[in-house]
């Protein structure tokens, strides 16, 4: 790694590519066994050499044009902004991806890498089901079996996001050990990949996991960024003086943040769960209350015990419920470049039904912590000032928990 001082001198955007060992920082790294990092290794430089092809590139872009939908459009939410009665809120509009989320972004360059490598499977995990479905359209597409990992806590909760991932075709494993959450269902995928990975194909669903992986979802979800920072200005005359977006892993929050790293004046601001509260398994606000450690191949904050072992951790976002995050935002937070808040259930569910009854927008729970943020500071932040979220994803999957949650 490059000393602090060489670091220092970086652009915010040249500290976030990492080293050749996959650090950002003293983030990230490949914390594997020798044979498993050699098969990470050639991940790594087969998506280097892949992603440079014309073939590749043309594909994947028309894909994101003509099969995602892309670019997702800014909206400003008027009637929000009135209610709250402060800053200009603005909306990145992920939410309008086939699929209904930005998971799709790094779900199809995954699904084309494995594709282009001939890998004959390829294994996901998936928390609220965003990724589980996006990987699985993917895979439909490129014509490659889908195995997908889900906690079985999840899988009830997201009942809707389950049946769609088997209309797809993929194979779907309900994960009955441990919690029963999102950090099981890595567990249990993991477990399967490491049966044939020179066959198989893991593909991580955001910005974690050993090197390649943060690195090359960070550049699948960057493209959120590059629309966004075209898109603001050109509609508003000028840069936003926020950009918010939802962290649990955090590859919605780099795919915005990437657009702006180097716009001093825009501040980057992430939103965790606080969830029930502070105690023991009561939250997964990581970057807020975690202190650095390492697990799932990879060294960032996390929430930990005294043997430096994973917490139980808990988001009414089923999304949001990992009990670390991705070395970009562990690296942006030590840096000072980003700033990190956790909001909790009562706030993220506030926002959910404004954000819908206001402006026509079921946003889901991961993104309405974002939305809540939001709500909370524009008061403060007053009418002057301008925040664009990254409304990562709809809400669909969401409607029936809350609307039973809320008695409605």
């Amino acid at each position: 790694m490059n000393s602090a001082n060489n670091q220092t001198k970086k652009t915010p955007s040249e500290l976030m590519l990492p080293d050749a060992n996959g650090f950002f920082g003293p983030y990230g790294g490949q914390a594997v066994p020798p044979h498993l990092k050699a098969i990470m290794d050639d991940i790594a430089k087969a998506y280097l050499e892949i992603r440079e092809t014309q073939a590749y590139q043309q594909e994947l872009m028309e894909l994101y044009q003509h099969y995602v939908g892309r670019p997702s459009p800014i909206y400003f939410a008027r009637r929000l902004t009135e209610a709250c009665g402060g800053a200009k809120i603005y909306l990145k509009r992920e939410d309008l991806n086939h699929t209904g989320a930005h998971k799709i972004n790094h779900a199809l360059g995954e699904a084309l890498l494995a594709k282009h490598m001939g890998k004959t499977k390829v294994l996901a995990e998936t928390g609220a089901g965003q990724h589980g479905v996006a990987m699985a359209t993917a895979c439909a597409l490129v014509g490659l079996p889908c195995e997908i990992h889900m906690g079985a806590i999840d899988v009830a909760k997201e009942h809707p996001n389950v049946t769609k991932m088997k209309i797809l075709g993929a194979r779907l494993i309900s994960v009955e050990t441990g919690t029963r959450t999102l950090k099981d269902a890595v567990d249990s995928a993991f477990e399967e990949y490491m049966k044939d990975p020179d066959n198989f194909f893991y593909a991580i669903g955001s910005v974690v996991g050993p090197h390649p992986f943060p690195m090359m979802v960070r550049d699948f979800q960057s493209i959120i960024g590059r629309e966004a920072r075209q898109q603001f200005p050109a509609q508003t005359g000028k840069l936003p003086d926020y950009v918010v977006a939802c962290v649990g892993g955090g590859s919605n929050a780099m795919g915005l943040f990437s657009g702006f790293m180097d716009d001093e004046a825009v501040k980057l601001v992430g939103v965790e769960p606080s969830g029930r509260g502070l105690g023991k398994g009561e939250h997964a606000a990581t970057l807020t209350y975690g202190k650095p450690g390492t697990m799932h191949g990879f060294h960032s904050y996390m929430l930990q015990d005294e043997q430096g072992e994973p917490e139980p951790v808990y988001s009414i976002a089923s999304g949001l419920d990992y009990p670390s995050v991705g070395p970009h935002h562990s690296y942006l937070k030590d840096l000072g470049r980003a700033e990190y808040h956790a909001v909790d259930d009562t706030a993220c569910l506030d926002a959910f039904m404004k954000l819908s009854r206001l402006e026509g927008i079921i946003p889901a729970l991961e993104s309405a912590h974002a939305v809540a943020w939001a709500m909370q500071e524009a008061r403060r932040l007053g009418p002057d000032a301008s925040v664009l979220i990254n409304l990562s994803g709809r809400g669909d999957k969401d409607a029936d928990f809350v609307a039973e949650k809320l008695g409605l």
